[in-house]
């Protein structure tokens, strides 16, 4: 059993990090105050051929493994939470499925531009009645025969990237007596499929420089060449996206720890009280020594997680024991961060602040903390 990254992974990685040192670090603060969206960021990932990590290189993706996408969202969460979730909401839920389920014809038409033409994905499930049961929905897509299209009408809630994004992946109910087998995936076209509206931009607790928004369908008309998969495949679809989706959390949850981590080990090592560095005292130096024991345990369960998903094999377990794992280490770790730095880590000139807030959503985001124990349950028998 080999620990080390490949070689490939680290050279990438190593990329990721000085891109993110030199282009996103000086602006991570500024883009969360002014809750804007980092466009010339995204576009710039684009140029570095990261928008498509997991992405087969046929459709202009880079072709790398479950654990190269983990690695390359786990240094962008490490300087900013936000472009780390759009860019994961991008990669796993907007382009993969497209990847995993589309027609050759619609890997062409919509994910080649996901990948390698600048355009941002998005995917909308949650709706203002459902939540965790993510199933009870009330989106529906009735067909009408006479025009050989589908109408789309509904509202989806809390869909990250919805009023920035080029394409999103609407999840609709097609036929209501057949429960899970009902539900089909759309390709809407925010900008030119009329019926779409972004209703609302929601104002939020952290990760205010990825947008979160509430969309409106109504009367959105789709041919029948935007159903992805089949009609029913909708929920088999889902189930599978959200196994990725959640190795996606996790390793943001692993960057977001370890930047709050790196904040408090250079200002332990920096601060001096009493004559000597707060890291001298065995308090501070515990608090700091739990945050790296707390991060590589996360890392370890995200890194098995995601090789277990790129070998093909069930991964429910393992992905859903990493987001739980690495989501509560991630708030506790930018905690003990805040904590460490004292008066200063309140201020917004420290990122551990950043990293706190930002920290939480990780909790409940794609499943939340007490659904994972739920599917850990069943996993285990339970």
């Amino acid at each position: 059993m080999d620990f080390e990254l490949p070689a490939e992974h680290r050279m990438i990685r190593d990329t990721v990090r000085g891109f993110c040192e030199e282009e996103i670090r000086p602006i991570a603060q500024e883009i969360e105050d002014e809750h804007r969206f980092p466009d010339e960021v995204f576009a710039a990932l684009s140029e570095l051929d990261m928008m498509g990590v997991p992405v087969s290189e046929e459709y202009g993706g880079l072709g790398g493994d479950q654990l190269l996408y983990a690695v390359v969202t786990e240094e962008l969460g490490r300087v900013s939470g936000g472009i780390g979730l759009s860019y994961a909401a991008h990669t796993s839920l907007g382009a993969k499925p497209i990847d995993h389920f589309g027609s050759h014809e619609q890997k062409e038409r919509w994910l080649r531009p996901l990948t390698e033409g600048g355009e941002i994905g998005a995917w909308a499930l949650t709706e203002p009645g459902s939540g965790s049961d993510a199933s009870n929905m009330d989106t529906v897509a009735e067909y009408d025969p006479d025009t050989e299209e589908y109408v789309l009408n509904g509202t989806k809630q809390f869909i990250t990237n919805a009023n920035v994004a080029h394409s999103v992946l609407v999840k609709a109910v097609t036929d209501p007596d057949a429960g899970y087998d009902g539900i089909s995936t759309f390709i809407v076209d925010p900008e030119n499929d009329d019926g779409f509206e972004v209703t609302t931009v929601w104002e939020k607790m952290g990760l205010n420089c990825s947008p979160t928004c509430e969309i409106v369908l109504d009367d959105v008309r789709l041919p029948a060449d935007r159903l992805l998969g089949d009609e029913g495949d909708g929920w088999k679809q889902t189930m599978k996206t959200l196994d990725g989706g959640r190795i996606s959390i996790a390793a943001l949850s692993v960057g977001l720890a370890q930047g709050a981590y790196e904040a408090a080990k250079e200002y332990a090592g920096e601060r001096e009280q009493f004559g000597r560095p707060i890291a001298k005292f065995d308090a501070v130096r515990d608090k700091v020594v739990h945050m790296y024991r707390q991060i590589e345990r996360a890392r370890l369960l995200t890194h098995k997680a995601a090789v277990t998903y790129g070998e093909g094999e069930p991964v429910t377990r393992e992905s859903a024991l990493a987001k739980l794992d690495a989501s509560e280490a991630a708030r506790k770790v930018a905690e003990e961060a805040v904590q460490t730095l004292g008066g200063y880590g309140y201020t917004t000139d420290f990122a551990p602040q950043r990293f706190y807030r930002d920290a939480k959503l990780m909790e409940i985001g794609e499943g939340t903390s007490e659904i994972q124990h739920v599917v850990l349950g069943r996993e285990l028998g339970l």
